[in-house]
């Protein structure tokens, strides 16, 4: 892979390639060697304004919203130019944001195929259906939707909600995180580039000011907003968006639990959470955080997995044998070395790791193996969003049930066992939005959200594709025929 960077980033607004109309930019810094690799446009409210009003236009006055096959054309292009791509956005993923290059197969392979065939709903959805006897239901777009993106997801928040919302005919402003907004002006280039989308059909804002993401939720021009992040500021965001009674789609935080029944095979189930804890030094909300284990099996679990993390050495992302990068920033490495600290206070046994690793630069934390967490624990209530992974012990299986439901956070989980009746009995039983029984994959083909404090409303697929859209019913009288547009 080249190291190369195109560092000369530009907004998209009202289909135009435009730096902020104050002209300043703020810096983007490589977590791995704390070095500024470049610089983001940092727009201000002026700018917001302006992609939103834009937004607002091209969806009043335009055929976007009605025009599907044009918009499947469209996306289509896009989907071949970010497939095209991807060299240049996995480079600054690993250099904005420290994913290994080990990890990029993992990241972009879940999320380039779901681009064509969201792209295809655009014009083979049935947006009208007849309403029994009296007239006929019509969905149709939600209008301008603010995207709100986290900075741990790379392109995939493209793919998950900016796609699905302009294939059911909305128009989008987005706003990337500021730790990582060269992923989302590549791809404003990429639009402005490659495709035949009308201006101001997708608009990007990148700003290192929360008052314009701020300024997104609250303008009475946007109709909805789409956030992934954490709890904490999607619970900021519904409370912005309640001035004008906005739709949101909410994909929060998470403390999922991994359940691992007396029967099953140790190894094959703790890997599934030190997997993925290192492979994206555990900023992911489907990160499996919490282990289960049977008193039973306890001790040979803890052992088991430090093992599996014995011999991870977080590094250089850019070295292909590199299984572990930094965390994003400094604020995030001292956030996470905190709740250890807590989690040790609180009686929590280190295993394994516990605080940086020796790494003269970077944001370096070693995986960590806590043991003998309480239930009720900061460290086991609290989404650590780093390489830390707590063990608990339960006593039977009601036992494991309790535990996993004992939290604010209901977006993933997983149960192991050999005995199927048994593992699906508990799935159903766990409060959350995906189960995954002995690994049994999931994205890509399945719904994806979370209940309680983990969002509202579900992303992938034909269901993400409907969040985007509103339920019209229309009356006819009895004498008039309904035909579908």
């Amino acid at each position: 892979m080249s190291t190369s960077i195109v560092q000369d980033q530009l907004m998209l607004i009202d289909g135009e390639l435009t730096p902020p109309q104050s002209g300043k930019q703020y810096p983007n810094v490589n977590p791995a060697t704390e070095e500024v690799i470049g610089y983001a446009p940092d727009a201000g409210p002026e700018d917001i304004s302006k992609a939103i009003a834009a937004a607002r236009r091209a969806f009043d006055e335009t055929d976007w919203s009605t025009n599907h096959a044009f918009r499947r054309h469209c996306l289509e292009q896009l989907a071949a130019a970010i497939a095209a791509s991807l060299d240049e956005l996995g480079r600054i993923d690993v250099a904005e944001l420290g994913v290994p290059v080990s990890s990029l197969p993992m990241t972009q392979g879940f999320f380039v195929p779901s681009m064509s065939q969201t792209a295809e709903l655009a014009d083979t959805y049935t947006y009208e259906q007849p309403l029994s006897d009296v007239g006929f239901l019509r969905r149709e777009a939600v209008g301008v939707v603010g995207a709100i993106f986290t900075w741990n997801c790379g392109f995939m928040l493209w793919t998950t909600k900016v796609f699905p919302a302009l294939a059911a005919g909305n128009t989008v402003v987005v706003r990337p995180a500021p730790e990582t907004p060269w992923g989302s002006t590549v791809i404003a280039r990429l639009i402005a580039d490659k495709t035949d989308i009308p201006p101001g059909v997708v608009n990007v804002v990148t700003s290192s000011d929360p008052g314009v993401a701020i300024a997104l939720t609250e303008d009475p021009r946007v109709d909805m907003i789409s956030f992934t992040g954490s709890t904490k500021v999607g619970k900021a965001i519904m409370a912005q968006a309640a001035g004008t009674v906005k739709k949101v789609l909410l994909e929060l935080g998470g403390k999922n639990p991994n359940i691992i029944l007396d029967d099953a095979d140790l190894k094959t189930a703790i890997s599934m959470s030190t997997g993925l804890c290192c492979a994206v030094a555990g900023q992911a909300c489907g990160l499996f955080s919490r282990i289960l284990l049977p008193r039973s099996r306890y001790e040979e679990g803890v052992q088991l997995a430090a093992a599996l993390v014995s011999g991870v050495v977080p590094g250089d992302p850019s070295d292909p044998a590199t299984r572990q990068g930094p965390q994003v920033s400094a604020a995030q490495r001292d956030r996470i070395l905190g709740l250890i600290e807590t989690a040790k206070a609180e009686g929590a046994r280190v295993v394994t790791g516990g605080g940086v690793t020796d790494a003269p630069l970077g944001y370096y934390i070693q995986p960590t193996i806590l043991a003998d967490v309480e239930p009720d624990s900061t460290i086991a209530q609290q989404e650590v969003f780093g390489p830390v992974l707590t063990l608990i012990a339960y006593d039977d299986d009601a036992d494991a049930i309790r535990i996993a439901n004992n939290s604010i956070y209901g977006l993933f989980s997983v149960v192991s066992s050999p005995d199927i009746d048994r593992a699906t009995k508990l799935a159903r039983q766990i409060r959350t939005g995906s189960v995954m029984v002995n690994g049994a994959p999931l994205f890509g083909s399945a719904p994806f959200g979370g209940y309680k404090q983990s969002g509202l409303g579900r992303e992938i697929g034909t269901w993400g594709f409907e969040e985007y859209l509103e339920v019209k019913a229309v009356g006819i009288s009895e004498d008039a025929v309904w035909r579908p547009s």
